[in-house]
């Protein structure tokens, strides 16, 4: 599967990869206002096959900056596809090659830059991991098995994810209010599978591809049976306990699915995320899990003009979403990385074209949205209650840990003895995957949880929640998980918090009690 693939989805099958930090004081209020008012905007000269990409311009949250950043948008040659007036967030396309430098000149325009490197019309790679469907022989084992559980659903048995942070026993205490909703930012979700269709949320639910929201009926689905990664991840958060399958870890509360995948390439570009944060702000979601990471960067660095504006415009609607009500939750990422270094080399960025490797400072340059201030970061665990082979890491970074599978060293004795992390597929199926992706629902879950016990809590004070009913888990003796005498990743911090686990690994009965 391509790197690109990998890491949006956050999940491992190889499926994907998410990172954090703490605040963005970096950036300023005004970054890069022009000195005079109103100044001319001159299209440049254009073939007739310039390409067309797409932008955020960023400006000051005033409706009569606002419309004359528009006016000079049109005198740019681009137009407008979106305007998100409360955040001072415009989504345009444009085949001027100039837009961003000429646009930047703008007065009342704070940032600006291009979404992506490849054109509007690209159809880039679909490459998807290879999930572990589960077979018939593994699905009668594990039915066999939770029919010595009356209270379990058919396939639960295989389910040790649920079981590791007490989640079988906490739905007897509190399944969660159909008060809550938890939205999926995602590849869609197939709401009409047996486990999900009773918790779905069709009001809450979009496709937010390209900028705009659309709430057509099954806009929010997946494209393909192959985008299979948004329902494995609503499966994790709220398949309900109906005698079918399996069970999410908040069965009585509501999911939504907010589609964000380019139809062209299945990449997660930042004008669909912001459309996504909004929308979910809007309709009165209470938590949005997001497991993957904004193409084409990986790390976005806030030297770079353009990259500086996806993260200023990401930013914004993540923290729309908070003042709003909403709890925003992420995947750590998939490349064991340490978010706390000084140095990280990346490889895979940028996705939608050509990658070129480079060294990045990851306190400079940022995994968005888990990065962002106030996102809760998740890092994945396996059964042995150890940091998964893959997760990325970071003291200062992590906040919490959750269940994402590790089917290369830690096996669980279940019926199907696979370490990864069973849940929902498309077309009525099940099938494992592993990965961050698969961690940050689980502890979505929990946090939906929280708030059915405790709905007036805000995100801040839901959060703090979130950490202080994690079970403190201290760092390894020894973290050399292929045995070649060296250590794979280095845990720093202590018992209460450290770099592998943040304050802990999220515990579902603890939030219920």
């Amino acid at each position: 599967m391509s790197q690109l693939r990998s890491r949006r989805r956050l999940a491992l099958a190889v499926p994907v990869v998410l990172s954090l930090t703490a605040s963005l004081g970096f950036l300023p209020a005004a970054a890069s206002a022009a000195p005079h008012a109103g100044s001319a905007v001159r299209p440049a000269a254009q073939s007739a096959d310039a390409p067309k990409l797409a932008y955020v311009v960023n400006t000051k949250v005033d409706r009569h900056t606002i419309a004359s950043v528009k006016k000079a948008i049109g005198k740019a040659d681009g137009s407008v596809v979106a305007t998100y007036e409360r955040i001072g967030v415009i989504v345009v396309h444009s085949s001027n090659a100039d837009f961003a430098t000429s646009i930047r000149k703008v007065r009342g325009v704070q940032s600006a830059g291009a979404t992506r490197t490849a054109p509007l019309t690209a159809a880039g790679t679909k490459e998807e991991g290879a999930a572990q469907y589960l077979t018939a022989a593994q699905a009668q084992r594990a039915e066999a098995a939770s029919a010595k559980t009356p209270e379990s659903e058919p396939l639960e048995a295989d389910q040790w994810d649920l079981r590791a942070i007490g989640a079988d026993k906490a739905a007897q205490i509190n399944p969660g209010s159909r008060k809550v909703t938890v939205a999926v930012i995602d590849t869609g979700v197939d709401d009409t599978h047996p486990d999900i269709a009773p918790n779905f949320s069709a009001s809450q639910s979009a496709n937010c591809a390209g900028g705009k929201p659309d709430t057509s009926e099954g806009a929010w689905r997946p494209y393909t049976p192959e985008d299979y990664h948004g329902t494995h991840v609503a499966g994790s958060i709220a398949a309900a306990r109906n005698g079918v399958g399996v069970a999410g870890v908040a069965p009585g509360v509501k999911v939504s699915s907010i589609n964000v995948t380019d139809r062209a390439n299945g990449l997660f570009y930042p004008e669909s995320v912001v459309c996504a944060f909004v929308f979910a702000a809007d309709h009165g979601v209470e938590i949005t899990n997001n497991s993957y990471y904004v193409d084409p960067w990986l790390y976005n660095c806030m030297e770079d003009p353009d990259q500086r504006a996806v993260v200023d415009a990401v930013n914004r609607a993540q923290l729309y979403a908070q003042k709003k009500g909403t709890l925003n939750v992420a995947a750590a990422g998939n490349s064991n990385h340490d978010l706390d270094a000084d140095a990280i080399v990346d490889d895979s960025s940028p996705n939608d074209t050509t990658p070129a490797e480079r060294t990045i400072d990851p306190h400079e340059c940022l995994d968005i949205p888990t990065q962002l201030p106030g996102v809760v970061t998740v890092s994945a665990t396996g059964v042995d209650n150890l940091k998964s082979y893959y997760s990325t890491y970071g003291k200062g970074v992590v906040d919490v840990a959750a269940p994402g599978g590790d089917g290369r060293y830690q096996t669980p004795d279940t019926p199907s003895k696979n370490g990864r992390i069973l849940s929902t597929m498309p077309n009525g199926g099940w099938g494992f995957l592993q990965g961050t992706s698969m961690a940050s629902p689980h502890a979505s879950g929990v946090a939906a949880l929280l708030k059915s016990k405790h709905p007036w809590a805000s995100p801040a004070q839901l959060q703090a929640l979130l950490k202080a009913q994690a079970d403190r888990t201290a760092c390894p003796a020894s973290y050399d998980q292929d045995g070649d005498g060296t250590q794979d990743a280095v845990c720093e911090g202590g018992k209460r918090v450290n770099g592998f686990y943040g304050y802990g690994i999220v515990n579902a009965l603890r939030a219920v009690k």
